[in-house]
């Protein structure tokens, strides 16, 4: 029997957002809004920090932190797991600490791919017209059935809308921090690519999203906008 534990990678400094996880949407910091999202799935679920202010909010139980500047949220996870607490778990969805509208339809959908011949999975939902051209907008090519082929930000005017949600079979993310980083990844900062770049194939399913990533201070405002209407 297989067990689940969902995993948010939360760093506190941001290039283009600094302090990102601690902003407040509607006087409640962002992750403790992706946190309780996460929690409605009823699968275990931790926040992965390396600043005490963001372990302050949530405590031991719920919160594992290093101070140690992983490269990405995908090695902050393999880091994690390889302590004892995580052991009772064999599968973990990562879900990234910025997707504030995160629903349990992609939670699920995600670990559903792992049922399958993947050991690394994801999701993603129609791209909007106003975001092809967003280098902060992820796009991915994918092909039948459920399997993702690419992922990039300068895919203009074709692909889908990748969104922020991972899921991984242990062994997979044990050995994500050891597969070699590729040149493409560092052009498109896409943790994922490794991955491709390694030969792992990537199982993706398509699932109903019309929330709102938040990537700089304008996604911040429209979210604003938007909820609190």
């Amino acid at each position: 029997m297989t067990s689940t534990a969902i995993l948010i990678p939360a760093r506190y400094g941001s290039t283009r957002l600094p302090g990102k996880p601690l902003i407040s949407l509607d006087n409640i910091p962002m992750i403790r809004r992706v946190y309780e999202r996460c929690r409605k799935t009823g699968l275990d679920t931790y926040v992965l920090t390396d600043d005490m202010r963001i372990f302050n909010l949530f405590g031991a139980s719920n919160c594992w932190i290093e101070e140690v500047d992983y490269a990405n949220g995908t090695e902050r996870c393999a880091g994690a797991v390889k302590h004892g607490f995580f052991d009772k778990y064999d599968r973990f969805i990562n879900v990234q600490g910025d997707m504030p509208d995160v629903t349990v339809d992609m939670i699920e959908k995600c670990a559903e791919s792992l049922n399958y011949n993947y050991s690394v999975s994801t999701v993603y939902t129609d791209m909007p017209p106003c975001m092809q051209n967003d280098p902060n907008s992820v796009k991915m090519i994918h092909a039948y059935p459920n399997q993702a082929l690419w992922f990039g930000r300068g895919l203009t005017g074709y692909g889908e809308w990748h969104l922020g949600v991972y899921g991984y079979k242990r062994h997979a993310l044990v050995a994500y921090p050891n597969l070699k980083v590729t040149q493409e990844e560092t052009i498109e900062q896409l943790e994922q690519l490794r991955w491709l770049k390694s030969g792992w194939k990537i199982g993706a399913q398509s699932v109903y999203f019309n929330g709102i990533e938040i990537n700089s201070p304008e996604d911040v405002e429209a979210w604003q906008q938007k909820n609190l209407q």
